[in-house]
């Protein structure tokens, strides 16, 4: 599929009602656990969504439409939300994720982002150039995989209790 501001849209709008109403009220063991060191939990994976609309994406747009790839993208801390997460709730997380999103999509859609912006070129700390449409399209991307991530992580709670049919379930694989 062909990069689409309206179908970008329909995802990133989405995603704070679906985490919410797939890890509001849970029990702590199916958000706290993860998947081994250094991996996330659904909580932590809230934690890192926050971070992301705080100090990734609208920072990188606001950059590539004021300076193209003059200047090189700030490396953005993966792992921020663990410090920044201390002492929150999960409802709080997901509380504060919906309205940082709900701010940064009005934002994003007043920016009338026109074909030509999209070709517009930033320079990753790592990666070197990328155009607009290559960091919006990460954007929808980026949620989706977290969205499967959070679900995988879930599911993985009753890896041991599957019995035979785990050689059905490929998400316990990964």
């Amino acid at each position: 599929m062909k990069y689409s501001l309206e179908r970008s849209y329909e995802v990133l709008e989405r995603t704070p009602a679906v985490l919410k109403a797939l890890l509001s009220g849970l029990d702590d063991e199916w958000v706290m656990n993860n998947e081994g060191p250094e991996t996330f939990s659904p909580f932590d994976v809230m934690g890192h969504l926050i971070n992301g609309e705080k100090t990734d994406w609208r920072p990188r747009i606001t950059m590539v439409l004021e300076h193209g790839d003059a200047k090189t993208f700030v490396k953005f801390d993966r792992f921020a939300q663990y410090e920044e997460s201390k002492g929150k709730t999960l409802a709080q997380l997901l509380g504060e994720f919906e309205s940082l999103r709900k701010e940064n999509m009005r934002w994003f859609r007043s920016l009338n982002i026109s074909e030509a912006d999209l070709e517009k070129k930033g320079s990753h700390p790592v990666l070197g150039q990328v155009t607009l449409r290559n960091l919006l399209a990460t954007w929808v991307i980026h949620d989706l995989t977290h969205i499967a991530q959070v679900t995988r992580v879930m599911g993985k709670q009753y890896k041991s209790e599957m019995g035979p049919w785990i050689e059905f379930f490929r998400i316990m694989n990964f």
